[in-house]
Order: structure tokens, then sequence, then C-alpha cells
């Protein structure tokens, strides 16, 4: 498995950790989702685990690396959204998952090194799930690593992060995202990276999807809307049934270009109507309800109250 052109500085600091025996029990893998933070840790679990790693990385080919790949290393616990009593996916990590996870804990390692717990998503724990997770970082057993993996870090207790060695995941430099795409094979490499906001993993699978025509649909739809033609609840319709936080991404993009035009002097993509002051304001309410879309409430109305302010 190789690393991303980006990830190279982390990984040196943390196998340096490793060779002076100074690795924490608690690591936090931090940053948007695309910037290859979880392909970062299995390559580095995979390395630790293994019975003769080199510069790190898992040879591939003993026996621990053939658990590892076949899901079944009694050292190794991968934490992530468990079932319900009715059979469905639990949308969070729950108290008792850690609780099972603390007495699995307290068993010595099978294979005589580390045991290894990856959490992810772990800003998906529930408040009771976060308190049973804390008393195990408070009192960590003998090489135990516990990993946390997080697309959003804040959404986790301030008490959790302190106790993590945290490794933040950040946009990599336009150019170095660029040539990785483009090694990747995708074509409209520059496009692609605009609409993912400069995250490359994010590009990479937007160029695959469609993702590039939808950004292109929702410039048009705010134009029509602002200029009285659209219809709000055609609109509404179209985002939802594809991927409405997606659409609201494209959305708050696109009134940052609108700011930005008005700013140079140039025209605005959009025409729209509302001030400056308005504009911003909307742009933190189309952020707000990606936020929302993640909780109970109808997907439709969360659209449809965005839209309404933007008319």
């Amino acid at each position: 498995m190789s690393l991303w052109p980006w990830h190279d500085e982390a990984w040196s600091r943390l196998q340096a950790r490793r060779e002076r025996g100074a690795l924490p029990h608690a690591l936090l893998l931090a940053g948007p989702a695309g910037l290859g933070k979880r392909d970062f840790l299995a390559a580095f679990v995979k390395g630790l685990l293994c019975q003769h790693p080199v510069q790190g990385m898992a040879c591939g080919t003993c026996r621990a690396c053939q658990l590892v790949a076949a899901g079944t290393h009694p050292d190794l616990v991968a934490l992530s959204f468990g079932l319900r009593k009715d059979g469905a996916t639990r949308s969070e990590i729950v108290v008792d998952q850690i609780r099972d996870l603390s007495q699995r804990l307290s068993m010595a390692s099978q294979f005589g090194g580390w045991q290894v717990v990856t959490i992810d998503p772990a800003d998906a724990m529930n408040a009771a799930a976060a308190n049973a997770l804390l008393k195990t970082l408070e009192e960590p057993t003998p090489s135990t690593l516990l990993a946390l993996v997080a697309d959003e870090p804040a959404r986790l207790p301030a008490t959790i992060r302190s106790r993590c060695q945290r490794i933040d995941f950040l946009v990599p430099p336009r150019e170095t995202a660029l040539d990785w795409l483009r090694a990747q094979g995708v074509a409209d490499a520059a496009a692609a990276l605009d609409a993912a906001g400069g995250n490359p993993g994010m590009a990479r699978t937007w160029a695959a999807d469609g993702a590039l025509k939808q950004r292109g649909e929702v410039r048009h739809d705010l134009k029509a809307l602002a200029a009285g033609r659209g219809d709000a609840m055609e609109v509404v319709k179209r985002w939802q049934a594809a991927d409405p936080s997606r659409y609201l991404w494209f959305a708050a993009q696109a009134v940052t270009d609108e700011l930005r035009a008005r700013a140079s002097g140039t025209p605005p993509p959009l025409e729209s109507q509302l001030d400056d002051e308005a504009l911003d304001g909307w742009y933190t309410k189309a952020n707000r309800a990606r936020d929302a879309l993640r909780g109970p409430l109808r997907a439709d109305l969360v659209l449809l109250e965005v839209l309404a302010a933007w008319r």
C-alpha cells in the first residue's frame, strides 16, 4: 500500500516515534473526508502488527499480515456503526460497544505484541459512549493503541481530543493535488479540484460520479430563482433526490464566487438580488443546512427553507 504524496511528513514523524518506542496510546486522525487518512491508518496498523515490517510498511506475507487481510487478526479491533435489534445499522456509536471494547482490552495480546483498536467515525460516538471511552483513555493498558478517525473532530468532546496525539490531514498545495489527480487518470483535474474546494480525494470521487454536472445545475437553478423564473419546489425535489448535502456545498461555493465577482467588478454569475450582507448570511444558512441534514429533520423542508431565503 503506497502513501498519498501529502502523507509523507506525518508518516515519518509517526515512524520515528515508533522506532524510539515512544508511540502514544491514542491517536486522533482528523481532517475532511477525501484526504486519505483512512488509507494512512490502514497502512500504519498493518505495519504495526506485521512480523517483518520494512520502514514501517507491512510485508504482506507473514501470518499477521494474512490475518489482517482476512479481517481475523485477534489483536485488531475495528469499531464502527453497530446494528440495532431490528437489524438496521445505527447512526451513532453507543456505550455498549465501548464497554465491550474495554472488556476486550483487559485481555492480553494473543500475538504478544500490540493490541490495536480503530474507532471510525469517532465523531459519531454519542455522549455516553464518549464518556466510557474517556475512562479507557485515562487508564491505557500496555502495548495498546487506540486510533480514532474523525472527519469533524470538533464534534468530539475536548476531553477526548486532549488525550490523543492528533495528526491533522490538511488540503495539500494545488499543484501537488493536480499532479496526483492526473496520475489517478482524472481528465479535467482542475475543474474537479475547484468543485471539491481543493480536496483531491473528493475531486477524484466527484469527477467519476457526475458531480461537475450537478455543480452546473446548482448555479443554473440559483440564477433562475434569483430572476424569478424557477420553481423552488421543483428544485427541492431534484436536489433531494440526488445528494442534498452536495448540492448545498455547491450552492455555498457559488455564493462565494458571486461575492468575489462583485468585489472585482466582474459580472456576477448568479445575478442575485441580495446585497452582500444578505449573501453572506445565506452562505452561512446553506452550510448550517448541511449540518441539519445529519439530524432528524426532513431534507425537503431544510432545502425549502434555504431556497426561500434565496428568493
